[in-house]
């Protein structure tokens, strides 16, 4: 991977959020890594073969998971998002849904640590009210 992994002028982008970006295509290339494993497990015969790529594809999930776990601590309301989410039985869609409108009650915009932004529990987008503005 070479250094697009910006949008915008790096020069321009605070060390936070260069490691965010960092991070974020880590986490994109053990995601990618995990599935070139999967398919290498999918038509591999020998079964030696396989044992060493399933150990391989192994690192791939722990080294995920990390990256995954050292963004949602520093982006509060990603967390707030994933823990509505992850690890939860039923509709996954569902949860998706009900977690993001939860996580929008408590966010104010522009407030947020390294990254991201964070629950305020103040219930309030911070956008003002929309009540009788004819929408």
């Amino acid at each position: 991977m070479g250094f697009d992994q910006y949008h915008e002028p790096p020069d321009e982008l605070s060390p936070q959020t260069r490691t965010f970006a960092r991070m974020c295509a880590s986490l994109t290339e053990e995601a990618e890594a995990i599935g070139w494993y999967e398919q290498r497990l999918a038509v591999e015969p020998d079964a030696e073969a396989r044992a060493v790529m399933r150990d391989a594809q192994g690192e791939e999930f722990k080294h995920f998971s990390m990256d995954l776990e050292y963004l949602l601590r520093r982006t509060p309301v990603w967390r707030e998002i994933a823990q509505g989410i992850l690890f939860q039985e039923g509709d996954i869609v569902e949860h998706g849904e009900s977690a993001e409108a939860e996580a929008g009650e408590d966010v104010e915009e522009g407030d947020g640590p390294e990254f991201g932004s964070r629950p305020t529990g103040r219930g309030s987008l911070g956008i003002g009210s929309l009540r009788g503005a004819g929408l």
